[in-house]
């Protein structure tokens, strides 16, 4: 059964000051049971954001619906965390008040907020950090109070958007082993944007691989890869040589219909 279900969505883009249209998402259909792990990968400009954003409840289809749980999707709610590439901490406020900033919002008191942040502080590995504020933090360890932040609202669905696009390698890659620990741990249905396949391919049950704009649904690949996953062996590779060549071969596309356009 469908957990959450994209069907028929159609996003056009109105550019009022140059009078024109432009359709960024054409008729896609998507249908994700509970639990899963799926990368959106495609090129740039292909609409990966956008559908997350449309799932998050922050943008609108054109045409076509999105549903979670079987319910229309109207605006952002509670029951979907967004982690953002930037973990958009408040900096005046220490990784504990960060982690419970919804908390904040709903008026509980400050004892309320540390004692329901903490065990979220610890899953992440913050432990002993929990006074800090955001500028004596590394990036990686502000990712990780971006994900405590959405995990303390106890979602069903986490929506993820090339969150550790800007960590150095090492980082990244313990970042992605702990992510996996952790959806394997609360069991949350997680979609997560990339522009890597070695990424996509290491965190996910399944990948969408997206055309060039206008955006659509090229390929849905079941990545059944043992976990932990070992990117050197011949399996991983296998599996990443066909997802590049589809990306290659829609970069390719995307250039020839710049120079057809110029």
């Amino acid at each position: 059964m469908s957990f959450i279900e994209l069907n028929r969505i159609v996003k056009v883009f109105k550019d009022r000051k140059r009078g024109t249209d432009m359709l960024a998402i054409d008729d896609v259909t998507l249908k994700l049971p509970q639990k899963e792990f799926l990368c959106l990968l495609g090129p740039s400009g292909c609409g990966k954001s956008t559908l997350l954003n449309m799932i998050a409840g922050f943008e609108f289809p054109t045409s076509g619906t999105v549903t979670v749980a079987g319910k229309p999707v109207t605006g952002p709610g509670a029951e979907r965390g967004m982690v953002f590439q930037q973990a958009n901490l408040m900096p005046w406020l220490p990784v504990w008040d960060n982690v419970a900033f919804s908390l904040k919002l709903q008026g509980k008191s400050q004892a309320e907020r540390r004692r329901a942040a903490q065990p979220f502080i610890d899953t992440v590995k913050l432990t002993g950090f929990e006074n800090h504020y955001p500028s004596e933090l590394s990036g990686g360890m502000a990712q990780r109070v971006g994900i405590a932040r959405a995990l303390l609202l106890n979602p069903t669905v986490i929506l993820m958007d090339e969150p550790f696009a800007a960590l150095d390698a090492q980082t990244k890659l313990e970042m992605q082993e702990e992510l996996v620990t952790l959806w394997q741990r609360y069991e949350s249905t997680i979609v997560f944007v990339t522009h890597s396949v070695d990424e996509a391919l290491i965190l996910a049950t399944k990948v969408a691989v997206m055309t060039h704009r206008p955006g659509r649904i090229r390929e849905l690949i079941d990545v059944t890869l043992p976990r932990p996953r070992d990117s050197t062996s011949q399996a991983f590779n296998d599996a990443k040589r066909h997802v590049l060549s589809l990306i290659r071969e829609e970069s390719a596309l995307a250039r020839a219909d710049a120079v057809a356009l110029a």
